[in-house]
Formats: structure tokens, C-alpha cells, sequence
């Protein structure tokens, strides 16, 4: 147990520290190491924790930045994608979508790393309230499927140009929102096993670190690094999902 618990702890920093940096991505970065090494019954309720504590640390520095009703609507949207995932989860199709998530978050990310690279100005996408709702109506659905509600948010507030701390507080906040509303339906499916409890605690020293030394990490980060490790994120993020 004492191995699991260090190969978890291991995990986790890792993960918290590239969530404090970008904003998301603790459970697309830890899934990728544990998934290998533990069962998913195992790593699904120390993960979605583990992302709500690492998360929730960071919303009482972005309170002032949060767009309460776009936080709201994306809230709610995504509570209606989430059952929907679920069944997807149970009917069979799931694999498909989060390949095809992979190969869009592989595909946009490659492309405006490669538009850096060629210093050309990123192109800017128009919102609204109905891009937000289907936007976060997916996000739910990922969530559904496999705890992944961070991506799409994160590649929407970067298609639209959003400055770090605008973008982050809509990321954050309804990253631990959607993993509070989780919660309940893993406690409720049995997957909070005494072995699952317990790693999640034994990891959460290394969390707090990672999350410390990622969040001063992104204080020192000018707007273009924090697009670019945003933009490496998730293109680390697509192919994990293809993987």
C-alpha cells in the first residue's frame, strides 16, 4: 500500500503543479501516469479529491476576476451534459467521443502552437451564451464519461483570447463545482473504498505542494507563456485521450 500511495503522491504533484501553471488539466495529467499503474475504481474517486481540493485552493485569488453568471450558466449546462455521459459511459459509444475530443483538442492545440511558432496572430473566435451553454454541455458530457470537464473550457477561453486571470476564473471554479456535483454518485456507486480514502489523504501533502509551486510559477509567467503552457496542456491533453 505504502508503493501505491507513493506512485499516487508521485502522480498527483505532478498533475497539481500543471493545474496551478494552466488551470485544469490535474485530471487528464494524473489519469495519464495512474491509469497505467492502478484500476480506474481505484483512481477515479483520488482523482476527482484530489481535483477539487487542488482547485478549489485556487478561487479565493481569482473571487474578484469570476463572471458569476457565465460561471452560472456553464454550471447548469453542464449539469445537463453530465447524465447524458453517463449513459454514454454505460451504452458504449463513450470511447468514440473522447477520441474525437482528443483528435479536436490535438488538432487546435498543434495548429495555434504551430501559428506561435510562425508568430502570427492567433485568430479569435465571437462567443455568446449559446457557444458557452455548448461548450459546457460537452464538457458535462466528458465529465459523464470520464471526470475530463476542464479541456474544452480551456480551449474555449483561449480561442476567444481571454486574458490568464479571466480565463482561469471561469476554469477553476467550474472545474471543483462539476467535481462537487461527482462526488455524491461516486459515494453513491461504492467507489470510495477505505484503500481509495486513504490515498487520496497520503496524497494530499504532495498536492498542496504541487499546487503552490505551479500557482507561483504562473504568477511569473507573461501572457504569451501562460498561452503557451495552456496550448501545451492541451495538446497533452488530446493525446491522452487518444491514447
Amino acid at each position: 500500500m505504502w508503493a501505491d500511495a507513493l506512485i499516487v503522491s508521485a502522480a498527483c504533484f505532478v498533475a497539481a503543479f500543471c493545474a496551478g501553471v494552466a488551470g485544469f488539466a490535474f485530471v487528464l495529467v494524473a489519469a495519464a501516469i495512474l491509469l497505467h499503474l492502478l484500476p480506474p475504481s481505484l483512481t477515479a474517486p483520488v482523482l476527482v479529491l484530489g481535483s477539487l481540493l487542488v482547485q478549489s485552493l485556487a478561487v479565493p485569488a481569482l473571487w474578484r476576476d469570476i463572471e458569476w453568471r457565465r460561471l452560472g450558466l456553464f454550471v447548469a449546462a453542464a449539469s445537463l451534459g453530465l447524465p447524458l455521459g453517463l449513459w454514454l459511459l454505460w451504452a458504449g459509444p463513450a470511447r468514440l467521443i473522447v477520441a474525437g475530443v482528443g483528435v479536436l483538442l490535438t488538432l487546435y492545440a498543434g495548429y495555434m502552437l504551430g501559428r506561435i511558432l510562425l508568430r502570427m496572430s492567433p485568430p479569435r473566435l465571437a462567443g455568446g451564451r449559446g457557444a458557452d451553454a455548448a461548450v459546457a454541455i460537452a464538457s458535462g458530457v466528458l465529465g459523464g464519461i470520464g471526470g475530463f470537464v476542464g479541456a474544452l473550457p480551456a480551449m474555449w477561453a483561449d480561442a476567444q483570447g481571454w486574458p490568464p486571470a479571466r480565463a482561469r476564473a471561469l476554469m477553476q471554479p467550474f472545474i471543483a463545482v462539476m467535481q462537487a456535483i461527482t462526488i455524491p454518485g461516486l459515494a453513491l456507486g461504492g467507489f470510495f473504498t477505505r484503500e481509495a480514502l486513504w490515498l487520496a489523504a497520503a496524497a494530499s501533502p504532495a498536492m498542496l505542494a504541487g499546487s503552490w509551486l505551479g500557482w507561483r510559477a504562473y504568477r511569473r509567467l507573461p501572457m504569451q507563456g501562460f498561452r503557451i503552457a495552456l496550448l501545451c496542456l492541451l495538446l497533452l491533453s488530446g493525446l491522452s485521450l487518444l491514447a
